[in-house]
């Protein structure tokens, strides 16, 4: 073939697509092409000539029919291979295909895509129909389909094409790969007869809105979940859906686009976990600890791992950790005293538990006692029937735990400065995560935390104890006949959170039937605050024998509390005559006494303030005033109306109110003050004394003979 005779491009066609067996609508793509039709006779004369022609080539069918098509449609220098190529069709019946350049009307040149095939009519007689459409065109259609094809062929993302009823017509090997099925055995089932876990009803359901709205969903739904291709891993998919239409907006179906996000998913869990951690050590740093108070601690302990951490928690204490008497045993079984007992939802796995308070004896082979005496947690991930054995402290324990469905178990030591105090149990029923390396970690940390707000809370109650003991141990004993006097008094200890300080009262007989009635506060806490106040009482009852003068007293006073180094208190030093019914009085530096007399209203002694004892090179004054039979004076140090949100003077209003009712018994005023002024947080001590004036007359053998109150 010479150049004249080869085409200027030639492009064979042979893949003809068997039709459908049904008949359907255009799809759109010969449309989108515009494939123009020409029929020609045996000698070349144009009979037939579609609306696509005069379109793609420009001529009218009235200016195109009955003209020779070689004189239409080619180029001069084109005729000699066209006629050739014209002939061997019509002789041989072979179709040609190619590309070829066309003489379009005024001359100018188009690329047309071609295909020539003879026909025979019911006559014998042969034709020739051209079919033809813009080559460019063509071309970029091609490309398309090209590229589309090979990126879905080769993409890493699961692409499924679904019809309207939602059967697979097309699959791509990532998602062959993904769901583990070849594609053969996806086309023309159903989704959900692929997909047929319950959890894919959602996406099922997300197809059919697309279908039905045209709006896509883009990553909107992650489903997690395993597939024939691996079922011993957990996937996570993020699926995004499209609705498909032709170029005449006919809906064809949906496609279904599958991203294994599995890497994703899991790091945001973890991510999830690492946040879910750090608000539970966060939480157990704020909450636990926030009182001296072993069983307090234990108890916010447990509220800070229950649910979070676990759904059933046990805090317990070796016994021989808050009984000093009772020795450490390093064989045998271990007794513990239960402090807390916390579940997340009613379970009778509770009462596998000992209630707080309960002292029992784990033998040596239960896994409690294994973790006291190693000082080693125990994670038991899947706890079976033997595990549960060890548990639990006996069997109808552990029948308990198995009826509760407890599948994982957790115990780690409650260990501070080198001491192994006790455990933490945790166990899970309902929660269906076995405990895992992880919880042993938050587990150890609030317990380590936990553990030293026990020992700092035992070491405290045991210094608060010895102070308690030591400073109740110096306060008086009333005695049994006062002249001309009825005592009550009160003494409390600051609250469990807080040290004892440095109260005291006095009652001290005197001379010539006077009494003298003391109350003190050295400032500070603890076992040294109760020594000096020991050592001020006795001073204090030294000088009172002496018959001194109540301002002379508090300037001794003065003098021996300079030498206490770091130590200053105040004082209310009272003395009360009997037989002339007077009371002298003198301040140094402590809260105004209450006078009470009858038909009248409740009031604050008015006295020179003086200065706290230990100050020095300040003078006091004595005051005196008369107290006649039903008169009350009121001491009390400033435990007994101090608080964080009063102010001092609505504190000593409130005092003043509830002392106005004078013919109370003693007992119960001193009951009411500490009823209706003592807060339960109350950080200090409180000392009260009230003494009632009566009648009294000396008798003719020189006794002293009183009154009825």
């Amino acid at each position: 073939m010479s150049e004249a005779e080869r085409p200027p491009a030639d492009l064979d066609r042979g893949d003809a697509r068997r039709p459908e067996s049904e008949p359907s609508q255009p799809s759109g793509l010969m449309d989108l092409l515009g494939v123009a039709a020409v029929l020609l006779d045996a000698e070349g004369r144009v009979v037939l000539w579609s609306p696509q022609a005069e379109e793609l080539y420009g001529y009218t069918a009235e200016e195109a029919l009955g003209e020779y098509s070689a004189n239409l449609l080619v180029h001069e220098e084109h005729w000699d291979w066209v006629i050739k190529k014209f002939v061997e069709v019509m002789e041989t019946g072979q179709s040609w295909g190619g590309t070829f350049p066309i003489k379009c009307k005024g001359g100018g040149t188009r690329l047309v895509e071609l295909r020539n095939m003879r026909l025979l009519d019911d006559r014998g007689d042969f034709y020739a129909l051209g079919l033809g459409t813009d080559s460019p065109r063509l071309r970029e259609v091609e490309r398309d389909v090209a590229l589309s094809t090979r990126l879905i062929s080769q993409s890493p993302i699961g692409i499924a094409i679904l019809d309207t009823d939602l059967r697979y017509v097309a699959v791509n090997p990532a998602l062959e790969r993904i769901h583990g099925l070849p594609a053969k055995d996806h086309l023309g089932r159903y989704y959900r007869e692929i997909m047929r876990d319950t959890k894919f009803e959602v996406p099922e359901a997300a197809m059919r809105q697309v279908l039905r709205t045209g709006v896509p969903l883009v990553d909107q739904s992650t489903i997690v979940g395993r597939t024939p291709a691996d079922p011993g891993h957990q996937h996570a998919w993020s699926i995004s859906l499209y609705r498909l239409e032709d170029t005449q907006g006919r809906v064809l179906g949906v496609a279904d686009l599958v991203v294994d996000v599995t890497e994703r998913y899991e790091s945001a869990l973890e991510a999830t976990e690492t946040r879910r951690r750090l608000a539970v050590i966060a939480d157990g740093s704020a909450r636990i600890g926030a009182t001296l108070d072993v069983e307090q601690t234990a108890r916010e302990l447990a509220d800070v791992t229950v649910p979070a951490l676990a759904d059933l928690v046990a805090v317990d204490l070796l016994d021989s950790v808050l009984d000093e008497h009772r020795p450490a045993s390093s064989s045998g079984p271990a007794v513990f005293r239960a402090l807390a007992v916390k579940a997340a939802y009613p379970t009778e796995a509770v009462r596998a538990a000992d209630p707080p308070g309960r002292i029992a004896a784990y033998d040596a082979d239960r896994l409690a006692t294994q973790c006291v005496r190693t000082g080693r947690p125990i994670l038991i991930s899947h706890a079976d029937g033997n595990d549960l054995t060890r548990i639990a402290r006996d069997n109808h324990a552990a029948t308990l735990l198995a009826r509760s469905g407890v599948h994982s178990y957790l115990a780690v030591p409650l260990s501070a400065r080198g001491t192994i105090l006790g455990f933490l149990g945790l166990t899970r029923a309902r929660d269906p995560r076995p405990f895992d390396e992880d919880d042993l970690a938050i587990a150890t940390e609030l317990a380590s935390r936990a553990a030293v707000c026990i020992d700092n809370a035992r070491t405290h109650q045991s210094v608060r104890n010895a102070a308690e003991t030591l400073q109740r141990s110096l306060l008086p004993d009333h005695p049994p006949d006062l002249p001309g006097l009825q005592v009550a008094s009160r003494y409390l200890p600051a609250q469990a959170a807080y040290e004892v300080g440095g109260d005291w009262y006095d009652v001290l007989p005197l001379v010539d039937d006077k009494t003298a009635l003391v109350v003190g506060d050295v400032m500070g806490s603890g076992i040294e605050a109760a020594a000096a106040m020991g050592r001020l009482r006795t001073a204090t009852a030294a000088f009172a024998d002496l018959d001194l003068d109540p301002a002379r007293v508090l300037q001794h006073l003065d003098k021996i509390t300079s030498r206490l180094e770091q130590y200053i208190a105040t004082c209310a030093y009272a003395v009360y005559d009997p037989h002339r019914a007077e009371c002298h009085i003198a301040n140094a530096g402590h809260l105004p006494p209450a006078l009470v007399r009858s038909g009248r209203h409740p009031r604050l002694l008015d006295l020179p303030t003086g200065t706290p004892l230990g100050v020095g090179g300040v003078p006091f004054e004595t005051t005196s005033l008369s107290l006649a039979p039903g008169d009350q004076l009121v001491l009390y140090t400033d435990g007994l109306v101090e608080t964080r949100h009063h102010s001092i003077d609505e504190r000593l209003d409130t005092l003043l109110r509830l002392l106005d009712a004078p013919d109370s018994p003693l007992e119960d005023i001193c009951d009411r003050l500490l009823h209706e002024l003592r807060h339960t947080d109350n950080h200090d001590d409180v000392a009260l004394l009230i003494a009632r004036a009566r009648p009294f007359t000396r008798d003719p053998a020189g006794a002293h003979r009183q009154g009825l109150p």
